[in-house]
């Protein structure tokens, strides 16, 4: 039993458990609800400040970091203009010294002209008034002559007669030289036909012993055969024409195929003026597949490429009947680019052909070779921008993703607290349930069916003064 004290009227009574524990929770029912909405409340205050908080946190740091970047941005638009218009002057400049040299050959190739036209209009001239001083000398001469003739006639028709009876002498003589000169004549005749019978005998004997000998020889030897040729002709006379030139067969297939020989030409300072990828085939190089030129054409230009060589030449006896490669050198441009198929007599001449055209483009191959250095720095600097560039967007990515990961986590946390709301709303509704249930409790409730309880209760309602509560 507990005694409970009425705060109105200062009595006190006693109540059961059941009664007591009844009354205790409905106080602490009521207190509970008022603290639980007061949490409640704060809980909700901290996560909007929480949110907000962090909210304008992420705002500043993106602000701080596209402010960077747009500052980054502003000085390499800077220095690329500045890059841009100091290699813009350079071309200006080198355009400019080269269009002066171009103008100033022009003229003096104009002066040249000029000069040869008035030479050939002066010697014109001085021919026409020599032609005309000979002429009048030439009538006097033929004026002299045929004064002369007339008198030599008349000496001439004496001349004759005495002449006639001389001559019919010698004829009787050579009449009978002739008999003798027929017979000589015919001696050498027979004596001419036996020695080049003899001759023409030896020359089809050495003719059948070099077909004999080129249908005993392999294909690789009669390769190498019309190679050793080339290269004897090329050694002949390389002191003298290419004394800095590189000949020499191209012995590296580490590709799977490789050409016959690699000619390369520099000049004093090392630069490279031209170089060909030599290709030899004879008429026993042919296969059932490949007996044309053509045939070889494709894998020529390949060993070209991956040798690095700026032309291809194509040595060959092959189609010894075509007209087109008989005429000495013909270009296959229309098939392979700077391709050529020559004849073996052709070998030495296009070979200088292409080196003395090369020379022509090596000074603007120097030139060429002095504006990439002088440009270096600034491809240097583009690549320097690059990489920066590049490590600004793997920063700058990195960060974004970051960034966007504490999103989510905040994210997260909302969800959670979220979730922590809808519980504590949920309990919030049990309880308001439960106060509901507490507030609809009444003595007379208690006491139904308790009939001890309901007469304490009665005793007490008639000892209560009339102003109690």
């Amino acid at each position: 039993m507990h005694e409970i004290i009425c705060p109105h009227c200062g009595k006190a009574f006693k109540i059961d458990e059941a009664g007591y524990a009844d009354i205790l929770k409905q106080v602490r029912d009521s207190d509970f609800d008022k603290q639980l909405h007061e949490r409640l409340e704060l809980a909700a205050q901290d996560k909007r400040n929480a949110v907000e908080l962090a909210q304008a946190q992420a705002a500043s740091r993106l602000q701080a970091a596209a402010a960077a970047k747009d500052a980054e941005i502003q000085q390499l638009k800077a220095s690329l203009d500045a890059g841009e218009v100091a290699r813009k002057l350079a071309v200006s400049e080198a355009l400019g010294a080269i269009e002066k040299e171009r103008d100033a050959l022009a003229s003096e190739l104009e002066r040249a002209r000029q000069e040869k036209r008035a030479a050939a209009e002066l010697a014109q001239a001085k021919h026409a008034s020599e032609l005309e001083r000979g002429a009048a000398a030439k009538d006097a001469e033929i004026q002299s002559l045929k004064a002369k003739l007339d008198a030599i006639e008349v000496a001439q028709r004496l001349a004759v007669t005495q002449a006639v009876s001389v001559v019919e002498k010698e004829r009787d003589e050579l009449r009978s030289g002739l008999g003798r000169a027929e017979l000589e004549k015919q001696l050498a005749e027979k004596s001419l036909k036996d020695k080049y019978e003899t001759q023409i005998k030896d020359r089809d004997d050495a003719i059948e012993r070099l077909k004999d000998l080129k249908a005993r020889l392999s294909t690789k030897m009669v390769g190498e055969t019309l190679e050793q040729h080339c290269e004897t002709e090329f050694n002949r006379i390389r002191a003298m024409a290419f004394p800095r030139a590189y000949f020499e067969k191209d012995n590296d297939a580490r590709s799977g195929s490789k050409g016959d020989y690699v000619f390369r030409d520099a000049d004093d300072a090392g630069t490279e003026i031209v170089s060909i990828m030599f290709e030899m085939k004879n008429e026993s190089d042919r296969t059932a597949t490949k007996n044309r030129n053509e045939d070889f054409l494709k894998e020529l230009d390949k060993d070209r490429t991956e040798k690095g060589c700026e032309y291809a030449v194509l040595v060959s006896l092959l189609e010894p009947d075509s007209e087109l490669y008989n005429t000495g050198i013909v270009d296959v441009f229309h098939r392979y680019p700077k391709m050529y198929v020559v004849r073996p007599q052709f070998f030495l001449p296009i070979i200088t052909l292409l080196r003395n055209a090369a020379m022509n483009s090596l000074k603007y191959k120097s030139e060429l070779a002095l504006f990439k250095a002088q440009n270096i720095d600034v491809t240097n600097f583009e690549n320097e921008l690059e990489t920066f560039k590049n490590a600004f967007a793997k920063n700058y990515d990195l960060a974004s993703r970051r960034f966007q990961t504490a999103i989510e986590e905040i994210d997260k946390s909302i969800d959670h607290l979220q979730k922590t709301k809808e519980a504590l709303l949920g309990t919030d509704r049990n309880l308001r349930l439960a106060n509901d249930k507490a507030q609809d409790v009444t003595i007379k409730k208690l006491t139904r069916g308790n009939p001890t309880m309901a007469a304490k209760f009665a005793d007490l309602k008639k000892d209560a003064p009339p102003d109690a509560g």
